[in-house]
């Protein structure tokens, strides 16, 4: 156990450059004290302790402002930067060595008892403001940008960012909803956003530009050709009159 607040404490030095010591990541982490609430939380709900596990994550919601339910399932290593607004609902499951950002939101849209919470694999990360809804995987690898809403499974590797999120690059550098020079200047820096970076809306009208014009094109080469076609009926006419 000792093993594994040792290790919570050098990821955030690993993955926050703004961490100077192991003393100031122990008392200044909001996301580090909500983390360990949840490990005393998780265990009273596993023994069905489930009033005192709920009191105990509420505690933590006043304290830190990060809302994790106790019967949420988290691995290795699992890093909320910053964390103000963080809510991880009840059947979400979390991989090894994940990163969520301010206001991030794994929640479900059906008011069932049953799975209804995402599912993050080994390396996600979510950028701030991204709300993860429903029961569906985001695979190993993958990024959400900032303030995207994803409501349907994002294959390992890829990045998915907007309203609704749109996948716009995969780790095999397959382009998805997206034209290719596009998706070649995506990056992901921490949160999801980066310098060339497209909105999705601007995304969407330049497609449609593009096929618009790719339209008017075609039109002006069948309106040449039509005219020629023309120009030959009337000789044609001429020479057998």
């Amino acid at each position: 156990m000792w093993q594994r607040l040792r290790e919570d404490i050098d990821v955030i030095l690993d993955r926050d450059p703004a961490a100077r010591s192991r003393l100031e990541v122990l008392f200044c982490y909001p996301g580090l004290h909500a983390l360990w609430a949840w490990y005393v939380s998780h265990a009273l709900w596993t023994r069905r302790a489930k009033w005192l596990a709920r009191f105990v994550s509420n505690t933590a919601r006043w304290l830190t402002s990060i809302e994790i339910h106790p019967g949420a399932q988290i691995g290795r290593r699992f890093f909320i930067d910053h964390g103000l607004g963080v809510v991880i609902g009840e059947t979400t499951e979390i991989g090894d060595d994940c990163t969520v950002y301010q206001g991030v939101t794994l929640g479900g849209t059906r008011l069932v008892d049953q799975k209804r919470h995402p599912t993050l694999g080994d390396g996600v990360v979510i950028g701030a403001g991204a709300q993860i809804l429903g029961p569906f995987t985001v695979g190993a690898g993958a990024r959400v940008g900032s303030n995207a809403v994803v409501v349907k499974a994002v294959p390992p590797g890829c990045t998915a960012i907007g309203v609704p999120a749109k996948l716009v690059k995969c780790a095999d550098g397959t382009p998805e909803d997206r034209r290719q020079a596009t998706a070649d200047r995506i990056g992901f820096p921490s949160y999801g956003v980066a310098q060339g970076m497209p909105d999705p809306v601007a995304s969407g009208i330049d497609a449609m530009l593009d096929h618009i014009d790719t339209l008017e094109r075609r039109q002006e080469q069948l309106e040449t050709r039509l005219d020629q076609l023309r120009g030959e009926h009337e000789t044609e006419r001429t020479e057998s009159s």
